[in-house]
């Protein structure tokens, strides 16, 4: 029979075994090693869709001598309530400058103003610095265009919400058509002459102002597709080569794009009308082959000009009529 003493101490020794059999079960227990979560899939994402609105090209054409100067013309009248004037200008074709006219252009959406282009003498050649449509006018060379482009912004009306009021004091508007309008006199700081080009010798000395550094770098909208047929018509005419018409084309200004044939075409003072062609064949630039009257109206195509008499011109004269041959009597009582 064991002893309370050696119960006790048998018991300890037990307890002693057991904590460290759970000591050294503790020490061969795998510690885990961290690893990172794996990255997410890779999703495409396409890339962004283009501006709606295209920066203005610097420079479109570059030519090796000057532009002539601008023609002395009369504006249209404004076709319709929400057109805007585009100055006309010469465009270079590599061999011969050809103007491109004035025309009233519907702008691409409201609250754009139209900024015209101009040649500009940089580096030994003349290059064209092409327009562009924006909510602001730019630096357009300090060049004089008339009728409300006089070297600086714009004077020739302003939008007023969504409609465009005219100033009738700067262009022509038909005040009974046209309701939209206001009379505000323009001063004009720059020097009234027909120089078509900015620097260079004899060109105009300009330089942009701080707002129109800051205008350039804005988006801009390029001339509209009625603005590129305009002056596309106008390259293939002959008539409104510089060598042709002597810096006086006969076709000066249009009341609307590519509308040569249109009433109400004006020339330029002292342009020189040309021949009209045949009759039922289209001359260059008038695929209808319309022709003009030395007033400036179009005759439809097969008719000819009309002249005082009511004939038109070269008809050819009707042959005079022979009087019939004296006859013979046959009979005594004829005689």
């Amino acid at each position: 029979m064991k002893t309370p003493l050696k119960n006790s101490f048998a018991l300890h020794r037990g307890v002693v075994a057991v904590l460290c059999a759970a000591t050294l079960m503790s020490a061969c227990v795998v510690q885990p090693v961290y690893r990172p979560p794996p990255p997410p899939p890779r999703v495409y994402y396409p890339p962004p869709p283009p501006p709606a609105y295209s920066p203005a090209v610097q420079v479109e054409v570059r030519a090796t001598e000057p532009p002539p100067p601008l023609p002395d013309y009369e504006q249209p009248p404004c076709p319709q309530d929400g057109y805007l004037w585009t100055p006309g200008y010469w465009h270079w074709t590599g061999s011969d400058y050809y103007w491109v006219p004035g025309t009233w252009v519907q702008p691409p959406q409201v609250g754009f103003l139209w900024t015209p282009g101009y040649w500009g003498f940089v580096g030994g050649v003349y290059g064209w610095h092409v327009g562009y449509w924006g909510p602001h006018v730019g630096f357009y060379g300090g060049v004089n265009y008339g009728y409300g482009y006089v070297g600086v912004g714009f004077a020739g009306g302003r939008w007023a919400g969504n409609s465009f009021a005219y100033n009738t004091s700067v262009v022509n508007v038909n005040t009974t058509v046209i309701h939209n309008t206001y009379n505000q006199t323009v001063v004009n700081n720059v020097t009234v002459n027909k120089v078509s080009y900015n620097g260079g010798s004899g060109g105009v000395a300009a330089m942009p102002t701080p707002q129109e550094r800051a205008v350039a770098q804005e988006q801009h909208v390029p001339p509209t597709p009625m603005q590129q047929q305009h002056a596309q018509e106008a390259i293939r005419n002959p008539a409104l080569a510089a060598k042709a018409n002597g810096g006086h084309p006969s076709i000066a200004a249009t009341p609307r794009p590519a509308a040569f044939n249109a009433p109400g075409v004006v020339g330029a003072r002292g342009a020189t009308i040309p021949p009209p062609h045949p009759a039922g064949t289209a001359g260059a630039g008038q695929p209808n082959g319309a022709h003009y009257s030395p007033n400036g109206a179009a005759h439809p195509p097969g008719q000819n000009a009309p002249v005082p008499n009511g004939k038109p011109a070269g008809a050819p004269k009707a042959p005079p009529k022979k009087a019939p041959p004296k006859r013979e009597p046959e009979h005594e009582h004829d005689r």
